[in-house]
């Protein structure tokens, strides 16, 4: 009975929340067990509120979700229980449900998206690039609007590894053939159809372009590569130097030594880089702009590491060293965090200040093979999607966190798996069923490509 009575020993909490469709008109604190859970909160909630038609919510206490009492929850935080306690309420999140795919003829390696709202057409523009050396634009119906051209015609000669929208008109690729591609995108007047023209050829890797970063709002463009070097370009003509002897030679060597029987367009214009940085000593799986200032990027390489650069000077700020081979990155920049896709199957979120006295901030568990993609919800600044070789993507929260012996971790919210497998059994670690790529946009949901040569769509929505 003792027991029992402690349980009860009530908390003074105050419910807040930032969705003003749920604003309760006191904001006072209220009474309640330390025995309350999520449930009996939300309950308590949608009370206050009067709804006829309860609406789930989740509670987040000290930056971290409510999955446990509200005792313990102040144990963990060493919260006396004179204390009151903020309770911030918001709609729990649907589990993403699934809309439709986009086929293709080949594996799709990358998928992006262009809104609606900044464009000329009222759907959104999805992105894809392909093993078949192909980029393609779709319509939100699965309509196929535009293909780039084939090799010999300004196209890629090899498999396309990522590619990106620099704005509603101009399209960025880049993959085996080593060459970034800018192409002029234009849609008819009645949104039906569209052209893909090369534009501009950019020259100076080595090795295969593994992945694609752009700033639309300077045209300028980042590649990662898998001869261990980070290209900075320009998607403008006017601005984009020209060719160096160096560039010149490496291309001449390409083009030689390959299976390429006809040169690109001879009207293509080519450049070379405005920067080259080198200081990995691997692969470069990835390379992104500061969300929040572009003269500084993150890479991460299969060398283990994860630099800061200062694209200025082309110089290396910070060097983080980790124990696996890192495949993907993202910045989360409201958390001051740059997530991580690693080859042991972890997300690893890296505090990239100098200041940090920890590397790893946070591991996200639960992926089966390697993390090769990673996107931020553009609609929340904690919650993150992965791609993974084991066949799955994964939605993940940030706040929903536990402290053990490893450090802080969690496991993710929900997990995607490929409707081209419905009803059939999961491959072991997703042999067959690998996906590549995961892109979020706030209009569709959850797209994400792989070696089912789809593109997937998932909506996803809150309550």
């Amino acid at each position: 009975l003792a027991n029992a009575a402690d349980t009860q020993v009530p908390i003074r909490i105050r419910l807040v929340t930032k969705d003003s469709r749920y604003g309760l008109p006191e904001s006072g604190p209220i009474l309640v067990p330390s025995s309350f859970r999520r449930l009996a909160l939300s309950s308590l909630v949608n009370g206050l509120l009067g709804h006829d038609t309860p609406v789930p919510f989740d509670f987040i206490i000290r930056g971290s979700y409510l999955r446990s009492s509200l005792e313990d929850v102040l144990s963990a935080h060493g919260i006396s229980s004179e204390t009151i306690v903020d309770a911030e309420y918001t709609p729990a999140q649907k589990a993403p449900q699934y809309v439709c795919s986009f086929e293709h003829d080949d594996w799709v390696s990358a998928v992006d998206t262009w809104s609606s709202s900044t464009a000329t057409h009222d759907q959104p523009r999805i992105l894809s690039a392909s093993y078949d050396g192909r980029i393609r634009v779709w319509d939100s119906s699965s309509q196929v609007l535009a293909t780039s051209p084939a090799q010999g015609q300004g196209g890629h000669w090899s498999f396309v590894k990522d590619a990106k929208y620099v704005s509603s008109c101009q399209i960025v690729s880049a993959g085996f053939d080593r060459v970034v591609r800018v192409w002029k995108y234009q849609e008819a007047a009645d949104g039906l159809s569209a052209d893909i023209t090369p534009e501009l050829e950019l020259h100076g890797h080595s090795a295969c372009i593994d992945a694609v970063d752009v700033h639309p709002a300077s045209h300028r463009i980042l590649t990662a590569s898998a001869d261990h070097s980070i290209g900075l370009w320009s998607a403008r003509k006017s601005d984009a130097p020209a060719l160096s002897e160096e560039d010149v030679a490496v291309k001449a060597v390409r083009e030689s030594g390959k299976r390429r029987k006809l040169k690109a367009a001879g009207s293509v214009a080519q450049r070379g880089p405005l920067s080259v940085l080198q200081h990995h000593t691997q692969q470069v799986s990835g390379a992104v702009f500061d969300l929040k200032d572009a003269t500084v990027a993150y890479s991460t390489s299969w060398d283990q590491t994860m630099r800061t650069w200062d694209l200025v000077t082309s110089s290396v700020v910070d060097t983080r060293v980790t124990n696996q081979a890192l495949f993907a990155v993202e910045q989360v920049p409201e958390l001051q965090l740059v997530a991580t896709g690693t080859a042991g199957r972890e997300i690893k979120l890296i505090d990239p200040r100098t200041s940090a006295s920890v590397v790893t901030a946070m591991t996200l568990k639960g992926h089966r093979n390697a993390v090769v993609g990673l996107a931020r919800d553009p609609g929340s600044s904690h919650r993150l999607a992965s791609a993974s070789h084991d066949g799955s993507c994964r939605v993940w929260d940030l706040r929903f966190t536990k402290q053990g012996q490893e450090g802080i971790t969690s496991q993710s919210l929900y997990t995607l798996g490929r409707q081209s497998l419905h009803g059939k059994a999961q491959p072991e670690a997703g042999v067959g069923a690998q996906v590549y790529g995961v892109c979020w946009d706030r209009e569709l949901g959850i797209l994400s490509c792989g070696q089912d040569k789809c593109i997937q769509l998932d909506g996803s929505h809150q309550a």
